[in-house]
């Protein structure tokens, strides 16, 4: 190249050739570079452009539903083959893609039938559409929730032609409200109030008095445990899991319909969940919006191996069931073995969440690593995996309860590389 003048741009993008990325991308960069009038800064725009992709981190917030951060952890591995997906390989016609998982949910949870859609407030939605279209819908005024990125009830049910019919205060609301409401309502419809509570003076009616008014009682659980018991825990339910309402609880208790996400607490794939009565359920399925929100095979495979696991009451192998349940003892120990030799990181006890719009102030009692200052941006930028830390009272905490026990040497490598 001549002295003084700035290299071309293919010359430069081939230079970072070693970085992986197709060379599209590197003269992306190339041309960022060359643009800012530093060529010597395509090495950072390249790993600007990295930072942008979908890849594997390592959460050391605590919290083991980080929205942003896919919520529960599964590992998903499928062949490259053809599936039956809406054949049947009994009759060789074709059937349902809700034959498969549906049905394994649905025994799962005590259920009459299931559907499978691609999110939870899709659940929702399909359900109010097919079944209170036109008609009105009976909710409290202290379940009209808003919960993540602006999903809230009252626009969903507009979004879904039914009209809302609210009963009752924010903090109160009797039986007797429901009763001089249900007359000629498609649903009464129950919110659990998963990201918030209410304390105080209060009152609210429970599903099995709802289920003797007459209209069918409808149920979004949200959080998605599937049985209060955790049978496919060997200890039974953790402590922090005693306030949590879960799937088949609800039916027995008399719920026609029950809503709730995969990637909470069941521990699955992001997907949508509605089980109850069989004849709810198929007129859900023959709504034109189910075909809008139907899952593919990868979504609808992971999620049978996630029912599988459950009926087979090994689901406390999954990886989120192995985090939330983690000894404090275990994580101390880790805590202590990562941190002996680096004298600027120590062990601390700190409490984990369950996050994901579940168990609103319930904390878990963990343990993890802390170094002084601020040092989440560097910890995102560690290889081979980001690490995604919170800084609390001026320290960094790594916790380790969400931490995969693999990940320990990948951990103590970056906190590590702060002390150098």
């Amino acid at each position: 190249m001549t002295a003084g003048r700035p290299p071309s741009v293919d010359a430069l993008a081939r230079s970072l050739a070693d970085s992986g990325l197709p060379h599209p991308l590197l003269v992306d960069a190339a041309r960022a570079a060359i643009a800012q009038g530093d060529p010597d800064a395509a090495g950072h725009e390249v790993d600007r452009i990295t930072a942008r992709l979908l890849q594997p981190v390592i959460n050391g917030t605590g919290v083991l539903l980080h929205t942003n951060l896919g919520r529960a952890p599964l590992e998903v591995t499928q062949p490259a083959a053809y599936g039956n997906l809406e054949l049947s390989l009994v009759t060789g016609r074709r059937a349902s893609r809700q034959d498969h998982v549906g049905a394994l949910l649905a025994r799962a949870c005590g259920a009459e039938a299931a559907l499978v859609v691609n999110n939870g407030a899709a659940a929702v939605l399909v359900m109010l559409a097919a079944l209170a279209a036109g008609r009105p819908v009976v909710i409290s005024r202290g379940e009209l929730v808003e919960i993540g990125g602006g999903f809230r009830i009252p626009e969903i049910m507009q979004l879904s032609g039914a009209s809302l019919a609210e009963v009752g205060t924010t903090n109160r609301t009797r039986l007797a409200d429901y009763a001089a409401a249900a007359p000629g309502c498609a649903l009464l419809l129950k919110v659990h109030t998963s990201n918030y509570r209410i304390e105080g003076f209060t009152s609210s009616v429970g599903v099995a008095e709802l289920a003797g008014l007459g209209p069918p009682v409808a149920v979004d659980l949200g959080s998605g445990l599937l049985d209060a018991a955790c049978p496919w825990l060997p200890g039974g339910p953790p402590p922090w899991l005693a306030s949590e309402p879960a799937v088949r609880q609800t039916l027995d208790a008399g719920a026609a319909l029950v809503s709730f996400s995969g990637d909470k607490l069941l521990g699955g794939p992001q997907a949508g969940v509605l089980v109850g009565r069989a004849d709810l359920v198929a007129a859900c399925a023959r709504h034109p919006l189910y075909r809008v929100v139907r899952p593919g095979s990868l979504v609808l495979g992971a999620l049978q191996d996630v029912a599988l696991a459950y009926l087979d009451r090994r689901a406390g192998s999954l990886p989120f069931w192995q985090m939330a349940t983690a000894p404090v003892e275990t994580l101390q120990q880790r805590a202590a073995d990562i941190s002996a030799d680096l004298d600027h990181v120590g062990p601390t006890a700190c409490v984990s969440v369950a996050g994901g719009g579940a168990l609103p102030g319930v904390e878990i009692p963990s343990w993890g690593l802390t170094v002084e200052g601020d040092h989440t941006a560097a910890l995102r930028q560690a290889r081979p995996r980001p690490i995604v830390a919170v800084v609390r009272d001026g320290r960094t905490i790594v916790d380790l309860r969400t931490v995969a026990p693999e990940d320990d040497p990948h951990v103590q490598a970056a906190l590590a590389h702060l002390g150098s």
